[in-house]
Order: C-alpha cells, then sequence, then structure tokens
C-alpha cells in the first residue's frame, strides 16, 4: 500500500525522525516495527483495512465543490475533502481502526493515547469499544475543560481520562504522561500515538493510514471533472502534528507541480510570541530531540519547550511529525498559519456560505484556502481539508463570538442543577 516518496529511512526523513526511547521502551518499539514491516505491503491486511473503512467509518469520504464559495470569491474552484463527516467526526478514525489492527495481531489488550483537541480520544475510545480494548486516554486538564463535550463521550464508550495536571496542562503534557505509562505497562499495552509524530515507526505508519485521504481526493478530483490527469493546483491542510496534512499531501508529494500548504495555529499573532507555528519565527523554533523523536520544536533559549498559544487544541503542540520538518527543510511544502481571529472569521463564512461547521483546526486550513482562492484563476483547482467538524468546538466559539443567547442557556442549565 505504501509508495510514498518520502519514505523513511531506519525511521528517518532526511535529519529527522529516529526513535530515541528509553531502554525499557525498545522491545515494544522492535516489536511495532516488526508488525508494521510485515503488514505494510500485505494485501490481505489492507482489504481487512478497507473493509472496516468502508462499513465502520464510512469511506469514502466525499469530495465537495464549495460552489457558493467560489462564487462569491471568484477566484479558483474551491473542492472540499469532507473527513468530518467520518464515524466520530474527523480524520483521526482512519488511524485508530489501522493501529487497532494491528494491535489485534499484536495479542495486546489495554491501548493507551493522547488527545488534545479530544478527536483522537474520541477516535481512540471508538475502536476498543469496537474491538474489546481496555482504553486510557491522558488528556491536559486544560484542555479538558474546553473539550468537555469529546470528554463525555469518550468516557462513555468506556475510556478513562486522566487529567494531566503538570506543566502547560495540554498535550505535549499528555504525550509525556502517556509515556510514562507506556514504560510501566509495556507488556500488555500498546499507545496508540494520534499523529505522525513520535519515535519510528509511528510517523510513517500514521502517514499511511491517513494516506487514504488524498488518494480518494485524487481519484474523485478527476471524476468530478472528467478528467483522469488532472491535478489539484493548491492542496491546503491544518497543521498540529501533522497527520490530517502529511495524510492529504502523501500521494501528491511526487507531482512537482501541486503546491502543498500547511497552515499553523498563529494564536494571537506570531510577533507576540503566543501561538504553536513552528515555522513562523525561526528565533524560537530549532532542532530537538523530544518525546522519542527528532524534529523541530518551539525552545526557549534554554532549550525547553515554549508555551504554545492557540483557540484551537488540536494545534497547540510544541513540536512537528518529522516528515513535516523534511519537507519544510527541502522546500516541498509551504507552511504559513492563521491567527485564532482568522480561523474564526473563516468559520463564519464557511457556515454562512456552505452550511457546513469545520472543526476550529480546520478553519485554519479554511482562513489560508480563502486567500489563496483569491489569487487563482477560475480554472485553477484547490482542494482544501476539512479534517473535522465543530460539534466540539461549541463551548469556545460561542465565547469567542460573545454569544449571549448562549451565555443565557448556561446560566439557565446551571440554575437547575445547581440552584444559582
Amino acid at each position: 500500500m505504501s509508495d510514498s516518496t518520502t519514505s523513511s529511512t531506519s525511521g528517518y526523513f532526511g535529519d529527522f525522525g529516529g526513535a530515541y526511547v528509553p531502554e525499557v521502551l525498545l522491545p515494544a518499539i522492535e516489536e511495532t516495527q516488526k508488525v508494521w514491516d510485515e503488514v505494510k505491503n500485505d494485501d490481505a491486511f489492507w482489504a481487512e483495512y478497507l473493509h472496516y473503512a468502508k462499513i465502520f467509518i464510512g469511506r469514502p469520504s466525499p469530495l465537495y465543490f464549495a460552489e457558493n464559495l467560489t462564487k462569491k470569491i471568484g477566484g479558483g474552484k474551491i473542492y472540499v475533502k469532507r473527513e468530518d463527516l467520518n464515524h466520530t467526526g474527523a480524520h483521526k478514525i482512519n488511524n485508530a481502526l489501522g493501529q487497532a489492527l494491528l494491535v489485534k495481531r499484536m495479542g495486546k489488550t489495554r491501548i493507551i493515547t493522547e488527545t488534545g483537541a479530544g478527536q483522537n480520544g474520541v477516535a481512540v475510545a471508538t475502536v476498543c469499544a469496537k474491538f474489546g480494548f481496555d482504553c486510557t486516554v491522558y488528556m491536559g486538564e486544560e484542555d479538558i475543560a474546553r473539550q468537555r463535550p469529546n470528554v463525555f463521550w469518550m468516557e462513555n464508550l468506556g475510556a478513562k481520562v486522566i487529567p494531566v495536571t503538570s506543566g502547560t496542562k495540554t498535550l505535549k503534557d499528555a504525550v509525556n504522561e502517556a509515556l510514562r505509562d507506556w514504560i510501566t505497562n509495556v507488556n500488555d499495552t500498546h499507545y496508540m500515538i494520534g499523529s505522525a509524530l513520535g519515535a519510528a515507526p509511528f510517523p510513517e505508519m500514521v502517514k499511511e493510514f491517513q494516506r487514504i485521504i488524498g488518494r480518494e481526493a485524487k481519484s474523485q478530483l478527476r471524476e468530478l471533472e472528467n478528467n483522469s490527469e488532472i491535478l489539484p493546483d493548491k492542496l491546503i491542510a491544518c497543521v498540529g502534528g501533522g497527520s490530517n496534512s502529511i495524510g492529504l499531501f502523501a500521494d501528491f508529494i511526487s507531482d512537482k507541480n501541486v503546491e502543498l500548504i500547511g497552515v499553523e495555529a498563529g494564536g494571537d499573532g506570531v510577533e507576540t510570541g503566543r501561538h504553536a507555528a513552528r515555522f513562523g519565527n525561526e528565533t524560537d523554533a530549532k532542532i530537538g530531540i523530544v518525546q522519542g523523536y527528532k524534529s523541530i520544536f518551539l525552545q526557549t533559549p534554554d532549550g525547553q519547550l515554549r508555551e504554545t498559544s492557540s483557540i484551537s487544541a488540536g494545534l497547540d503542540y510544541a513540536g512537528i511529525g518529522p516528515e513535516h520538518a523534511y519537507l519544510h527543510a527541502i522546500g516541498r511544502v509551504r507552511y504559513t498559519n492563521a491567527t485564532d481571529k482568522e480561523a474564526i472569521s473563516a468559520l463564519k463564512t464557511v457556515m454562512k456560505y456552505e452550511g457546513m461547521i469545520p472543526a476550529l483546526e480546520s478553519s485554519h486550513a479554511w482562513a489560508e484556502a480563502l486567500k489563496q482562492a483569491k489569487t487563482m484563476k477560475k480554472d485553477e483547482i484547490l482542494i482544501v481539508n476539512q479534517s473535522g467538524r465543530g460539534d466540539k468546538d461549541i463551548f469556545i466559539v460561542a465565547d469567542a463570538l460573545a454569544d449571549e443567547k448562549w451565555f443565557t442557556f448556561l446560566k439557565k442549565k446551571a440554575s437547575v442543577y445547581f440552584g444559582k
């Protein structure tokens, strides 16, 4: 199934990647690598994966022509890859399914994971319920507070959600706690990393499970345009750790005429220092080895991970997947960023003109897509990856929009439950 033009060599993409883990984890890493090597070119494994992708996830996800926005902007044709229509509401389920099938082969009974916005946690809890695994999700206390709806679903799917109270109480700290758990319970536990990062073979493995996004998009565009050779002019996706973007980009990396654009979290603006744009400010971003892999991380002058800021819990990670670091280094992908305000503005525009509610993560991609479409000719094509839906963000968005009706509703609910 794998045919990437930037495939890893011994777990590296250029100078980035590798497996820098404690000695106690080496057997688990080696076991995962062994099973991955066995299945990545195994037709029977991929047939099983595609079977569940169809009947359980609901794939293929549609490629949708955003006709209203295209007309409003008056530039290039805007297509949307609708990963928000997957079971569980985001692209994360693609990887969770694939790794669950690996865990079945390994014979392990327990899965742990980390989550920021909660979409990965919900996806992992879902496959654990489906295939009968014990599930533990580590989530920063700050992220639990702003993504309570997803915590509710994880717990009701049977997962144990453990609040992480150390550090910034966000995604990077959740990853640290998950790694500590794995070290302690390595014999019966698999750490299902949710993004295209971490120690090898996870970056390659997650990319291959997410590759289905771009593979579908390529064939769907050719069918919709009735042209067996056509390619999009631009692909745009948000980039946190990097799984939805590398999934969209993977089948187009060798198509040199297709511009690939990754959109990071600009927070309050890169110039303020309150952001999560690894490629947005060269003084903050440095090569480092953190959480098992070598990549680009936002760091303080003394080498500690910087605090990040984003309205989106899924994009505020201080590091980035090693293949993204490599693609940036060779200039194959252009990375830009969108501020919190730009993401909210894009969200409002997409809702108003297309009737879709993208997640805040996806809204960052939309902010750039709307800018890019204005610069394009009418016969040029842009595909934006709507990596998730915005149901989970209702509290954050209502707060950002200062929606008084929503606040009144919450006050009434509070008075019913708490007598206040």
